[in-house]
């Protein structure tokens, strides 16, 4: 991680669009091109207090002494891959080189472990399984396939987040197996997916809590700031609204303006004709700060209300469904005046730069450069158009190596005697994992969210260039900037 003054740059901000806003965005027409250069500005860092423990008390629950798919010789794993081939030309996929390379990815990071002796003998049996991430009833049938079928998988994998939701507590809280996803939300989904449920991604309770406290020393919230939430009608937005937000803008001394609207991807029309009239609320209510609890199939409909409307508040945005690396994405056509100069937190390691200098310098972090050689060695290619061989930090071929890493660092811990209680106990005891989306990852008995850690981090829009969007290699201006205001910090509970 790069010190204060230092400066990193990402290749393009297209991950938003690969988890799971992107798979919300089907039913929604996008007229416009979301691949952006990104670069981002290291600023000093400042204190943030802790408040209350967004862990979960599950102490007293235990994993079942299940070795279902697990052999002498080799331990099933699932790996589902969304399969957005026939909707690439609305969600902006086609032509990106590291989405189409998901199979390879897995393929080639599993082998490097299989080769070099597996998981205590036993290699990793690969089962890479496509699927529709608009076909819940699919989902649903894939899930029981692999938690109840003949032939079950002892553990799944979601190395970039498309498997969310409902679908989490399917292979979790009814079908008792592991599963390492990047999607999360708040901690009820882990307690209730407890103790199978692990997430690369932050718990979003503790990204709601630090968005609050955040908010509160910037300025952007107060007794003397008008407030307003914007919340998806979703069971995890409500959850998130009444359990977590609400209550920790209560102790701050915040009644917010609440307004809820349709968040189903399959109930566009009714989004479309809520946005406007809730944006119209909100500004008659002289709302100037707003939270939002909402996908990006929502974020999008309401930008382009403030747009039509002329109503720009202050955002704080967050991790919450990556609202800030969609705003982000979204810079700067068509939303300029609405998101530039906007703030957010996030967990992600942003300021990593796609190059093969040493971290010192503004390179990859440790977990990434560790990928990006075992990537190289394979696959030396270098893009078209780039004078540089790289991986994109953000990119599905890096949260697959995490994710696989991670698995085989559990599973190899949990001894030759693998079945989910011994692979819960060792997840329990990762600390300091070296990540790829987030710096490092720890986990511990009531600790299922990874990521420790949060920056603050400012939209800026580069017209006319500066200095501050540089690339570092070549010292080009670029059109899209992302200054870090305050550098990384405890997540709240996460000590």
């Amino acid at each position: 991680m790069a010190g204060p003054g230092g400066s990193r740059l990402g290749r393009s901000w297209r991950r938003f669009r690969r988890r799971s806003a992107s798979v919300q965005i089907v039913s929604v027409a996008l007229a416009v091109v979301l691949v952006l250069v990104v670069v981002f500005a290291v600023g000093a860092g400042s204190p943030v207090k802790k408040g209350r423990s967004t862990t979960g008390t599950v102490g007293a629950v235990r994993a079942s002494a299940s070795s279902a798919g697990v052999t002498t010789h080799n331990i099933r794993v699932v790996f589902p891959v969304s399969n957005l081939s026939s909707l690439a030309s609305n969600l902006g996929f086609a032509g990106d080189i590291e989405y189409s390379e998901q199979n390879k990815a897995i393929k080639l990071f599993v082998k490097l472990i299989n080769d070099t002796g597996g998981i205590n003998g036993r290699t990793i049996d690969v089962s890479i399984v496509n699927f529709d991430p608009t076909n819940e009833s699919q989902m649903r049938a894939l899930c029981k396939d692999w938690t109840d079928g003949s032939s079950p998988a002892f553990a799944v994998l979601d190395g970039v987040g498309t498997w969310t939701g409902d679908n989490q507590l399917c292979i979790t809280q009814e079908g008792h197996t592991p599963l390492l996803s990047q999607w999360t939300t708040v901690t009820n989904w882990t307690r209730q997916g407890s103790p199978y449920l692990w997430w690369t991604g932050p718990d979003d309770a503790a990204i709601l809590q630090a968005t609050v406290d955040w908010g509160l020393s910037a300025g952007l919230l107060g007794a003397q700031v008008k407030v307003g939430v914007i919340a998806g009608n979703r069971a995890s937005d409500t959850v998130a609204l009444n359990q977590y937000l609400l209550p920790d803008l209560r102790r701050a001394g915040i009644a917010p303006v609440v307004k809820t609207i349709a968040s189903d991807p399959s109930d566009t029309a009714s989004t479309d004709s809520q946005a406007p009239l809730v944006v119209q609320q909100l500004r008659s209510d002289g709302v100037t700060s707003v939270i939002p609890l909402i996908p990006f199939n929502v974020f999008f409909p309401v930008l382009a209300a403030e747009t039509q409307q002329q109503y720009f508040p202050k955002l704080l945005l967050s991790d919450y469904e990556e609202s800030i690396e969609s705003a982000l994405g979204l810079l700067p056509f068509p939303y300029e005046k609405a998101l530039d100069g906007q703030e957010g937190l996030t967990t992600a390691t942003l300021g990593g730069i796609d190059d093969t200098r040493p971290e010192a310098d503004g390179g990859y972090d440790p977990g990434v450069r560790s990928c990006f050689t075992a990537w190289h060695k394979a696959y030396p290619q270098v893009p078209k158009g780039n004078q540089n061989d790289y991986l994109e930090e953000q990119g599905p071929v890096q949260g697959w190596c995490q994710e696989i890493r991670l698995f085989a660092a559990a599973a190899t811990a949990a001894g030759r005697h693998l079945d989910r209680r011994t692979f819960d106990a060792a997840m329990a005891k990762i600390s300091n994992f070296p990540g790829g989306y987030s710096p490092i990852l720890t986990y511990g008995p009531d600790k299922f969210s990874g990521p420790t850690q949060y920056r603050v981090v400012r939209l800026h829009t580069n017209s006319p260039p500066s200095s501050q969007c540089k690339f570092p290699m070549n010292h080009i201006p670029q059109g899209v900037c992302w200054v870090v205001v305050n550098d990384w910090q405890p997540l709240p509970g996460a000590g």
